[in-house]
Order: structure tokens, then C-alpha cells, then sequence
């Protein structure tokens, strides 16, 4: 039998290579609304929500003035953020939009709804929220039976109290 990971195991952080610091320390805390919690000169820092250590860390240790992989190399595909709720995922869509993110595409995946843009130093954001594990999709054998459909972009926005 093959090793399972705990059921309550989390992904606690990502650790992102930027090539300008202030950028984005000012692009997940102005737009995305992490809260800077420490700062190691102009090489690194860290932000989250609610008080945690850190969500996010950023650095330039071996990116400082770079660029993003082009496209065909691996590397991050996208680093993805959990809200809380529908209200919470359209005020943080709503700030994007309004910083002038552009938004890459949209999806309602049966178990979540999510849109997908990236930073400014090309690195994929998902911002979702999760439907209630009661509602998530299943097929006749009680396997997920995710989808991808059209997120209705404007409906989600008009929950943006």
C-alpha cells in the first residue's frame, strides 16, 4: 500500500522569486490585501492573513532584475489563494480589476469557482473559493467529477459589498 499524507496536512506557504522587491510587497498587499509581516532589507519579504507568520514569501536572492521563464520551461504554474467565501473572492477580484489586472481566465469547477490572472512578475495567481463539500460533484462511484465551465464574472463582481 502506498503512503498517505495525514488528512489534515495543509500547504502552508509559497516562497516566490521576484525580480523587484517593492513591486511585489506593493502588489500582494495593496491588491491582493496580504499584510507585510517582516522584511529582510530589500531582499526579501513576507505577508499574510490573519496574523500567520507568513502566506507568502518573496525574494530576489537569485532574481533580482529578472524575468519570467518563457513559455515551454517548467517552473510554477500558478500559486493558488482560498477565500472564505463568494463575498470575499469578488472584493479581492474587484481590487485586481481595479489595480488593472488582467484577468486570464475564469472557471466554475463544480467543486470551486476560480479566476486566474498573474502577478507582475509573471507568476499564475488562482483566487478561488470552495463550494460547501456537500455540493462538490461526484460520479457514480463517489470520485469528484470536477468540471470546468463558464464563471458568470459580473454575477460574482456584484457580490463585492
Amino acid at each position: 500500500m502506498a503512503f498517505t499524507t495525514h488528512p489534515e496536512t495543509q500547504v502552508g506557504h509559497v516562497h516566490l522569486r521576484v525580480a523587484d522587491l517593492d513591486r511585489a510587497v506593493a502588489f500582494y498587499s495593496d491588491v491582493l490585501g496580504f499584510s507585510l509581516t517582516q522584511r529582510y532589507g530589500d531582499t526579501a519579504a513576507f505577508l499574510s492573513a490573519g496574523g500567520y507568520h507568513h502566506h507568502i514569501g518573496l525574494n530576489t536572492w537569485n532574481s533580482k532584475g529578472g524575468t519570467p521563464p518563457p513559455p515551454g520551461h517548467t517552473g510554477l504554474f500558478h500559486v493558488a489563494f482560498l477565500y472564505p467565501d463568494r463575498p470575499a473572492l469578488a472584493r479581492v477580484l474587484k481590487s485586481a480589476l481595479d489595480a488593472g489586472v488582467t484577468i486570464e481566465g475564469a472557471a466554475d469547477h463544480g467543486v470551486s469557482e476560480a479566476v486566474y490572472f498573474s502577478d507582475p512578475d509573471g507568476n499564475g495567481i488562482e483566487i478561488y473559493r470552495d463550494r460547501p463539500r456537500l455540493e462538490w460533484p461526484r460520479d457514480e462511484d463517489g470520485f469528484l467529477a470536477m468540471v470546468t465551465k463558464p464563471l458568470d464574472v459580473p454575477a460574482l463582481l456584484a457580490e463585492a459589498n
